[in-house]
């Protein structure tokens, strides 16, 4: 009397591949020889791998629901081969042991596409700002002839013969487990289970084609160098008309002729001679938002700073701006003429400033007084 495999596994007739899968797997680490070492389970094991072996091979479970022998018709080795003998796939042994989900069947074609980016190069003012700008990208883009199909317009893609639409094929090896059929993709197909015997000409059956686009893309106040953008869907579209990927705009800040940017704040120098310094003036300034006097008080030294409060780059995230700070560099006159010089040596004798030249005064230069009292051993 012929064995019931459906029986073996605990399935009914008409269970799907992954019923028969899944009573595979449940009955596999119950029974393996590693976990029950008892000789009844052993080969009560071979059983449960023979019936997987006929019932998850559709050519074989034909053969098998007509009433033929599926083994020996296939060259398999049957119940009776040994321990380990008439593995359905040995990926299924391992799945069953370590929870592994291998993939079955053909691959898609369709596949998802990568993402793009691009730079973008803005002023100070509109990074500052913000603003709108015109793109154009080159990417790939679904084929208008085949609609990402890949075949010639009035063909169609069609089932593989080498592994009939399976999309890999199966070979039986012997190991120390004794045969196992290991399964690979498809040569022919590469996995597909479908091959495309007139690819469209215009993509190459690829189903994407590069185009050049044109795309708006808004600009938000306050980017800075190394900002990215992200355009949602408007990268490449994936092989086989895929859903496309994103698009990343990085921002690129040129560089600003008066400014210079740390962070949110802005800087930059203005010079004036030393007598606008000592008697204080206004020295009119282009900032971002127009020209501004900035007023220079009387006294005011050389280094000195001033901040003109909310002129500076607009916050990326939350209201308000930053600062811009004025640096002051105070200029001396290289060359004098005479009456430049008589004029400011007697500002200078007015002020008490003047002094005869090589005349030191005790205690008025102190580091003259302590070089000498070091060399007089005080």
């Amino acid at each position: 009397m012929a064995t019931d495999y459906y029986a073996v596994l605990g399935v009914r007739r008409d269970a799907s591949q992954d019923e028969i899968k899944k009573a595979f797997r449940r009955l596999a680490r119950e029974l393996h020889p590693d976990v029950n070492p008892d000789p009844k389970t052993q080969e009560r094991f071979k059983e449960i791998n023979a019936a997987y072996e006929v019932l998850s091979d559709p050519q074989k479970k034909q053969v098998y629901d007509l009433g033929g022998d599926p083994l020996s018709a296939s060259g398999g080795a049957g119940a009776g081969a040994g321990f380990g003998a008439g593995f359905g796939n040995f990926s299924d042994i391992m799945d069953a042991f370590f929870g592994q989900t291998s993939q079955r069947g053909p691959r898609s074609r369709t596949r998802r596409g990568q993402d793009a980016m691009i730079r973008l190069e803005v002023s100070l003012n509109e990074a500052a700002f913000g603003t709108t700008k015109d793109i154009q990208v080159d990417t790939a883009v679904v084929c208008t002839t085949c609609s990402g199909e890949g075949a010639a317009p009035g063909t169609s893609a069609q089932t593989c013969d080498m592994c009939r639409g399976r999309g890999e094929v199966s070979q039986v090896t012997r190991s120390f487990l004794g045969q196992v059929m290991t399964s690979r993709p498809c040569p022919q197909c590469q996995g597909f289970g479908t091959v495309v015997p007139t690819p469209c000409p215009e993509c190459a059956g690829d189903g994407r084609v590069r185009s050049r686009r044109t795309l708006t893309v808004k600009i938000p106040a306050g980017v800075d160098n190394g900002t990215r953008i992200q355009l949602a869907g408007e990268g490449e579209v994936g092989p086989g008309g895929g859903p496309p990927g994103d698009l990343y705009v990085e921002i690129h800040e040129s560089k600003h002729p008066v400014f210079q940017r740390r962070g949110d704040d802005l800087h930059c120098t203005v010079t004036i001679p030393m007598t606008a310094a000592a008697l204080g003036t206004k020295v009119p300034l282009e900032t971002l938002d127009g020209v501004e006097e900035i007023d220079i008080r009387p006294g005011t030294q050389s280094g000195q700073s001033i901040p003109l409060h909310q002129r500076g780059v607009t916050h990326l995230r939350g209201g308000g701006r930053g600062d811009l700070v004025v640096h002051v560099e105070v200029t001396t006159p290289a060359k004098l003429d005479p009456q430049q010089e008589d004029l400011l040596r007697q500002l200078a004798k007015l002020r008490g400033e003047e002094r005869p030249m090589g005349e030191f005064k005790p205690g008025q230069q102190g580091l003259f007084s302590r070089l000498k009292d070091a060399f007089n051993g005080r």
